[in-house]
């Protein structure tokens, strides 16, 4: 889960994260827990956008890809059940059945059954193959719900006794959105609408009312990142950087692309060298550039973790 690195993947946890409290808030506002969910389920090609990716933004989706005449996952199974229903509601278990969805199973890259994956925010994580041993399963399960919190916020819903059963789900009931979702709601589709400016200036409508709000100040660093490095020509702003490394403005731009194209720790460590190397005002304007970046990624990314201890220690 540590290696996920790119926008994409970093907008999903905002958003991830957006839907998960907002699914606690409207429990909060009605005055209860959230409806049972199923904790077991079996998965088809046809309901899997539903089953699996969407729910995936709310909890650990964990899959256990099987077939009838496999004896391990005979083994496995019944064991990942078990689990499913003790850990109630810190992860689902989607069981796919490979003869009858050979296009899920293609499409995960399969080698052999059983294969277990997991799917956060929409996004597939491997996790084991074959029939392993419940207490490193059990690890394993740990890790994935640790990181699923950590990364995106997500940390499930608690489930009553028996809601395991397929068909218990029920829908919660609706709750309108309150201005602050709606202005995020908008913010968002002008982001992925690629209207940069647009989603700037929502973003920032959003933080004059509410300026601790996490969620717009993610967005907002997302969509001025994006902004800037609009028709910048990566060649030769790498160039630049490459023959000038006490260029403040020069290691700006570049850091800036390596964030972009997923290079965290790269954009990361070019700034702090930039901040070593540099003083007065071009100093100050890479470390300040620095924790422009830092608000793109998240304060309790360890990356992010790591190149503050970096930064102080240059800066100290």
């Amino acid at each position: 889960m540590s290696g996920v690195v790119d926008l994409a993947a970093v907008k999903a946890a905002g958003e991830a994260k957006q839907k998960a409290e907002k699914a606690r808030a409207q429990a909060a506002r009605s005055g209860g827990a959230a409806a049972p969910a199923r904790l077991i389920f079996n998965v088809d090609e046809a309901g899997f956008q539903q089953d699996v990716l969407q729910r995936s933004t709310e909890v650990p989706v964990v899959i256990d890809f099987w077939a009838e005449w496999c004896e391990p996952c005979k083994q496995l199974g019944p064991i990942l059940e078990r689990l499913a229903t003790e850990y109630a509601g810190q992860f689902v278990l989607a069981k796919i059945d490979v003869d009858a969805n050979q296009m899920l199973f293609q499409q995960f890259g399969v080698q052999g059954i059983p294969a277990v994956f997991a799917v956060i925010a929409g996004q597939p994580v491997p996790l084991f193959q074959g029939a392993a041993p419940e207490a490193q399963i059990r690890q394993v399960l740990d890790q994935l719900i640790q990181a699923a919190e950590q990364q995106f916020g997500i940390v499930g819903t608690p489930v009553e006794p028996g809601a395991q059963d397929e068909g218990a789900e029920e829908a919660a009931p609706e709750v309108p959105e309150s201005p602050q979702e709606t202005a995020l709601g908008a913010a968002h589709q002008a982001l992925d609408a690629g209207d940069l400016g647009g989603a700037v200036r929502a973003y920032q409508s959003v933080l004059a009312d509410d300026p601790a709000n996490d969620e717009a100040k993610l967005g907002l660093a997302q969509a001025q990142l994006l902004e800037r490095v609009q028709g910048v020509d990566a060649t030769q702003a790498r160039k630049a950087a490459a023959e000038n490394p006490a260029d403040a403005k020069a290691q700006i731009t570049a850091a800036d692309l390596d964030l972009v194209g997923g290079h965290v720790e790269d954009a990361f460590g070019r700034l702090v060298d930039t901040v070593r190397r540099t003083a007065g005002d071009d100093r100050d304007a890479a470390r300040v550039h620095l924790l422009s970046l830092f608000e793109v990624i998240g304060g309790e990314d360890p990356r992010v973790v790591a190149a503050r201890s970096a930064l102080a220690r240059v800066l100290f």
